[in-house]
């Protein structure tokens, strides 16, 4: 075969540019399989798949052609790093921003709950008490994340959050980019292991509280103080017995006040984390645990002590009970094929990865010295299981904390034996002493079938699907149509204040709108009891819940598609109970029909007196006399 030096310039320079763009053919193929998809899925229809069924076959047609392309990318060390970051990227997009691209609407009800807070705080230009919002004002006692969307709606002219809150989940994703590779870098030059980590990181970072909320911007800032702490706090003080320059701590102290002023759990979390770092010599630096808990508790005892005071005997009685803290609870019961195969495809995805880890501490030995401090990253969030259940998701956030180092680890896990800084350091002397570097061994532009490189891709390529359904199979619940946002926007337009809309649960576009104006009811939030009572007799014993609203103002009651999704999912009621529910109410004179469209249907309830609404409790239905007419918690 000819050699190179034998080839003419331009031959030589033309072949040596061909093998070295070789990544941008499968990134590209990937995005157009991608774009092809976007544009051919249909989300008018979803089942309790959610997203994943809805899918274009040519979305995992590119998943498949973007995760191989990026394995044999990484694995070439003549390959640009700028290549890795452009695959990183291009699953970020296909990952994060599918759904933005798809939905007409933003998702989660929890973010339309956001984008009320923000609007309270732009239309009182200020924080409310307990007395005027009720349990809402947990929000102003840690407004942080709120006041800062506050400032940019004002700054970009916009009208709402809702004209960007769903590309929030690229942009908090994109926001991990730079603290995870500073961390990684801390403790290797190996770009194989810091890039597969990165990967791993975001295909496993499945729990979805990269939404907008202030939890994303939250973790966002706590794993910026780690990389801090990583990189400036280790080892001695300095090189020639200098003090570590101020504006590292100033850095710091920053980023722990915007985690504290706008987030519950991040500081804890934070806490556990760098008083675990102190476990390693090398991290033995006491000033940024201090700083962090000192900040915490001026937070606690001065702004958030109202909420605190209310809150401490639940939080006192849930330590130590840890099988109820880890518990998802009644609301989070997966019920039907779907969901239950979401739920275990979130499972085995997160269990998967913590195999990985454990087997990459095994298999690498040199990291178990070189990398403690990330192996006690990835233990620290597991003593907050004894602390509390953090109303049902403690163990989500404990998955989520412990990602930054259990991806480390799983990386290694899928490669030969990697190198750590202090062995390039070692080499790069070695090297020296020898008088010069050895040469490169000649590599082939082809890929490597060794069993070796084929069987780390399939489980990358597992691991990269699964994300798929463990994030976006319950989109049938987090998708509001149009439809349904317009008939609850109706809604909130016409309501007077003091009104007060009942509705089966919470999960619907714009639950929250005015909720400084405005009560509401979900009485699937209620005991046992109630609710089949209202299975029973459900106009009767609704109109006896709403009837305690004063004219001017007006009772309404909201019946959606998010809320059918979300209580047959969930667990809560079946589609045919929430259905004679409708039929009832209907059917009732008390109620009168305002809005109704394909998403759903908006009742008033008519006073009492009113035509029609004489006799069988004003409801059309009879009533068991010898049934207590207990309130349910809108009439109390």
């Amino acid at each position: 075969m000819t050699d190179l030096s034998d080839l003419s310039p331009v031959w030589a320079w033309r072949r040596g540019a061909g093998a070295g763009a070789w990544p941008a053919l499968p990134l590209l193929a990937a995005l157009a399989l991608w774009t092809y998809a976007i544009v051919h899925t249909d989300v008018s229809h979803l089942d309790d798949f959610g997203l994943v069924s809805a899918l274009h076959p040519t979305f995992w047609a590119g998943l498949v052609v973007l995760t191989g392309g990026f394995w044999f990318t990484v694995r070439d060390p003549r390959r640009r790093q700028g290549w890795s970051l452009a695959y990183v990227v291009g699953l970020l997009l296909m990952e994060r921003a599918t759904q933005a691209l798809v939905y007409p609407t933003p998702l989660y009800a929890w973010a339309w709950k956001h984008d009320a807070v923000v609007d309270h705080l732009l239309t009182h230009g200020g924080l409310l008490t307990e007395a005027e919002l009720g349990d809402m004002s947990v929000y102003d006692q840690w407004p942080g994340f709120f006041a800062a969307q506050a400032a940019l709606v004002r700054l970009l002219g916009v009208d709402n959050t809702a004209m960007y809150m769903a590309w929030w989940p690229l942009v908090s994703s994109l926001m991990l980019l730079l603290p995870l590779l500073l961390i990684y870098r801390t403790f290797t030059t190996d770009r194989r292991l810091i890039w597969t980590s990165v990967w791993l990181f975001y295909v496993a970072n499945w729990v979805g509280q990269d939404y907008f909320s202030p939890q994303s911007v939250a973790f966002a800032l706590h794993v910026g103080v780690l990389a801090v702490v990583l990189r400036r706090y280790g080892g001695s003080r300095g090189r020639r017995g200098r003090q570590r320059p101020a504006v590292w701590t100033v850095l710091l102290t920053v980023l722990v006040t915007a985690i504290v002023v706008s987030h519950q759990l991040t500081p804890g979390m934070l806490v556990v984390s760098l008083v675990a770092l102190c476990l390693a010599r090398r991290y033995r630096d006491w000033v940024p645990a201090v700083t962090t808990v000192v900040i915490f508790l001026a937070w606690c005892l001065t702004a958030a002590l109202p909420f605190l005071s209310a809150a401490m005997p639940d939080m006192i009685s849930s330590i130590g009970d840890v099988g109820a803290n880890v518990e998802t609870g009644y609301e989070a019961t997966p019920t039907g094929t779907g969901a239950l195969a979401t739920s275990w495809a979130a499972r085995l995805l997160s269990g998967s990865v913590l195999l990985l880890a454990a087997l990459g501490v095994l298999r690498q030995p040199v990291l178990r010295y070189r990398a403690l401090p990330l192996l006690l990253i990835a233990a620290a969030p597991l003593p907050m299981f004894v602390a509390s259940s953090y109303g049902s998701e403690m163990i989500f956030r404990v998955l989520m904390f412990m990602l930054p180092g259990a991806a480390f680890f799983a990386g290694a896990a899928l490669l030969p034996k990697v190198r750590t800084l202090a062995a390039d350091l070692a080499a790069q002397e070695a090297a020296g002493r020898r008088g010069g570097a050895p040469a490169p061994r000649r590599r082939s532009v082809l890929p490597d079938l060794r069993w070796g490189v084929w069987a780390p891709l399939l489980a990358l390529l597992a691991g990269t699907l699964a994300f798929v359904p463990a994030y976006s199979g319950k989109d049938r619940i987090n998708y509001f149509p149009p439809e349904e946002v317009a008939l609850v926007r109706q809604l909130f337009d016409q309501a007077p204040q003091g009104s007060l809309v009942v509705a089966a649960n919470r999960n619907y576009p714009l639950a929250y709108d005015s909720y400084w104006s405005v009560d509401h009811y979900w009485f699937l939030d209620d005991g046992r009891t109630h609710v089949e009572r209202i299975l029973r007799s459900p106009a009767a014993t609704l109109a006896r819940d709403m009837s305690a609203v004063e004219a001017p103002a007006r009772a309404y009651l909201l019946l959606t598609q998010g809320q059918v999704a979300n209580s047959e999912m969930d667990g809560q009621l079946a589609g045919a109970q929430l259905e004679r529910i409708s039929r009832s109410v209907a059917a009732s004179p008390r109620f009168r029909l305002v809005a109704e469209n394909s998403a759903g249907t908006l009742y008033v309830l008519e006073p009492e007196g009113s035509e029609g609404s004489e006799g069988s409790g004003g409801s059309g239905e009879p009533v068991d006399p010898a049934e207590p007419e207990e309130p349910g918690e809108a009439g109390r």
